[in-house]
């Protein structure tokens, strides 16, 4: 049974009906879910069966088609889709395909192109994992991840095999009816003799030999994996694949997997790290502060991105652009330069205009101060009870019902000296209040979270003093008195109680703070005090420290600490002149990791594939005339992120309008500048005669 054929309207009707009937317990859905125009949420498998009665008077019936299928179908009808964020995991041995996945079908296997693979891994009966061995520059995790393993695992039986068995090998199926494609070919062109089709792999081995097979999703070779576990593996052997569904905005790109063929006999093996998609970012979490350095180019503030979007999303995807607009609230990015201070960083005061025209200063939290805030509050949160989030929640509550029910500077109160005063601003952070009877101070700046705590603590409080008490001070301030007015004017006000779930902790999150061209500040007036705070081994409370404007706060005896689900990553140009002042102190508190040249090359697919072979090709040609020339180094080399401008030039566009001056002033004074730039000119592959680029030489 396909899924039935319903209008739009009778969607419509059907979410009404359910509004009146409830959906049954066995129908709720925990995967996917329809959102109404009300805001309410509907299982997508039972809104179709539920339309399908409505229109052509059936019985309820959501067997026959699976919760992708309805997803789609409502998508195309112009409906919003919800869903949870989940990692699959499938398991294929010689007997049996199975996954973690309600909805996978082995029978319509079609469905795995909506689906982006995660990882894969082989693993032995005797317990031997092996993981894919990748090419510089080749594309991860692609749709052909899993029969590349493949290939990786069985390359000798294969090459073993008869013409005649190669031939035969079955390497792709759709579904039953659609019937096993194969095929394993030597080449492009013998396979396009069979298929005429740009879906396919190429495995590279033994001095550039090739396996040409058929291949398009992620499900489509399981069958060619599963017959290479029957013929070559061991009883118990089985290959697993970790998968998740496509986001919309990957749906709408194509991805163009087909001509991978870079040998993996040149490569490293790949790393096993956590779960997450980046290698890197394991690193981060082990070590807390990491710098990526390296020439320029080489992708490392691009990388930090995919860092962030990694471990914010869990493994989920490394696309920054696909992170929720609440999940960018977890990155910060800055870039330091030569005017950056502690003011701009950590906190400083600032000019305002006050309220009678007059000019003055207030202090302001800096970008990074900030950011620690916002992860020092979701950490504490993390670990309180739920007790106790149910007492600050309604705390909160009475507090923002209190101040929408009065009048900003018109409201008047007293406190127990009968001083009177107005309310002219309250928000998360602090009260403003009036008092237009004092002479000397006429307004003052009150905590909101003194006030919220408070009302969550089961303590009396009759007199200023028992508020002085509470917050362990030896001395009244001036703002408990004010604290202690609003406190009984809240509690004087009666609340209707309201009925709510219980509400759960909140979650643990990781910060990521991602500072560009760390080296280009002066680190020590930057950070000023943080160095200690900034210590992996002292985050927390037990690295507090007093800021340079901890007088001027509110709670002066307030300090700061830095928590530990705060991570901070750096990139420097080891060639940038500020390099050699970078602060020993802030050496030994990062680990730094080199990003070389002929590394990250994967960003290089965005070009098309006969363009990046060449970028890649002469990359390589000048970097290694680059490491012949006297007093330069690998620090000096071009990074694939130059090439990315190819989108938009030409290779001869390229040279002249950046690498040339880049390189010229590499190899300013050095002795014959001219022939030097000749070499790499020759080595790069520009076209035009030698003459310019003596005188663009001569001319600088």
């Amino acid at each position: 049974m396909a899924i039935p054929k319903v209008s739009r309207e009778d969607i419509l009707r059907a979410l009404e009906f359910i509004d009146g009937n409830g959906v049954p317990y066995h129908n709720q859905s925990m995967r996917y879910f329809l959102l109404g125009e009300n805001g309410k949420f509907y299982p997508p498998k039972y809104v179709i069966a539920v339309a399908n009665h409505l229109a052509n008077e059936v019985a309820i019936d959501t067997s026959g088609y699976n919760a992708i299928e309805a997803k789609n179908y409502l998508k195309n009808k112009g409906f919003t889709i919800t869903g949870n964020q989940e990692k699959y995991e499938l398991t294929i041995t010689a007997e049996q395909v199975t996954s973690t996945d309600e909805c996978f079908d082995k029978d319509s296997l079609g469905l795995g192109d909506n689906f982006v693979p995660l990882g894969v891994y082989f693993q032995g009966v005797n317990g031997q994992t092996i993981k894919r061995n990748y090419a510089k520059g080749e594309r991860r995790n692609s749709n052909q991840t899993m029969p590349k393993l493949a290939f990786q695992i069985y390359e000798k039986q294969i090459r073993a095999l008869s013409v005649e068995e190669k031939e035969n090998f079955p390497v792709c199926q759709y579904s039953p009816d659609s019937g096993v494609i194969r095929g394993i070919f030597s080449s492009a062109e013998e396979y396009r003799k069979y298929h005429n089709s740009i879906e396919y792999l190429t495995y590279s081995y033994d001095n550039d030999r090739k396996f040409v097979i058929y291949s398009w999703n992620i499900f489509s070779t399981i069958v060619f994996v599963q017959e290479c576990l029957k013929r070559f593996g061991e009883p118990g052997d089985r290959f697993v694949l970790t998968y998740r569904e496509k986001q919309d905005k990957e749906e709408k790109v194509s991805e163009q997997n087909s001509t991978e063929t870079l040998s993996p006999q040149q490569s490293e093996k790949e790393r096993v790290f956590n779960g997450y998609r980046n290698p890197y970012s394991d690193k981060l979490i082990e070590s807390r502060n990491i710098i990526f350095r390296g020439a320029p180019g080489t992708g490392k503030t691009y990388l930090a991105r995919e860092i962030a979007a990694d471990i914010i999303s869990d493994g989920y995807f490394d696309d920054f652009s696909m992170l929720t607009d609440e999940q960018k609230e977890q990155v910060e990015f800055v870039q330091f330069h030569p005017s950056y201070d502690y003011s701009d960083f950590v906190e400083g005061l600032r000019p305002k205009i006050n309220a009678d025209g007059s000019m003055g200063f207030e202090l302001k939290d800096g970008i990074f101060k900030r950011f620690v805030e916002r992860a020092r509050k979701n950490y504490e949160n993390s670990q309180k009870s739920q007790e106790t989030v149910e007492k600050e929640t309604s705390a909160q509550e009475r507090i923002a019902d209190f101040f929408s029910s009065i009048e900003f500077g018109e409201t008047t109160f007293e406190t127990i000296n009968k001083n009177a005063f107005t309310v002219i601003s309250a928000d998360d952070e602090h009260i403003e209040v009036a008092i237009p009877g004092n002479a000397t101070v006429n307004r003052l700046r009150l905590n909101t979270d003194e006030l919220r705590q408070m009302l969550e603590s089961d303590a009396t409080f009759t007199k200023v003093r028992d508020v002085t008490a509470f917050f362990g001070k030896k001395f009244a301030t001036q703002a408990y008195s004010y604290d202690f007015a609003l406190y009984k004017e809240i509690i004087k006000k009666k609340s209707a109680p309201v009925p709510r779930q219980a509400i759960a902790p909140e979650k643990l999150k990781k910060y990521i703070f991602i500072i560009d061209e760390i080296n280009r500040g002066e680190i020590s007036k930057i950070f000023g005090e943080l160095f200690f705070a900034l210590d992996p081994g002292y985050r927390g409370p037990a690295g507090a420290v007093s800021t340079q404007y901890a007088n001027l706060h509110t709670d002066p005896s307030k300090k700061f600490y830095i928590p530990e689900n705060v991570y901070i990553i750096g990139t420097m140009n080891d060639i940038d002149k500020s390099v050699d002042s970078f602060d020993f102190a802030m050496r030994r508190r990062f680990r730094f990791i080199e990003i070389r040249a002929d590394e990250r090359l994967e960003m290089l697919a965005a070009l098309d594939d006969e363009l990046e072979s060449e970028a890649i090709r002469r990359m390589t040609a000048l970097n290694q005339e680059i490491l012949k020339t006297e007093e330069l180094n690998e620090n000096y080399q071009i990074g694939g992120s130059y090439f990315l401008k190819l989108k938009e030039l030409n290779f001869d566009q390229l040279w002249t309008d950046y690498l040339c001056p880049l390189l010229q002033e590499y190899i300013r004074g050095m002795y014959d500048e001219v022939a030097i730039m000749n070499r790499f000119a020759q080595a790069y592959g520009y076209s035009s005669d030698n003459q310019e680029v003596e005188n663009e030489t001569a001319q600088s």
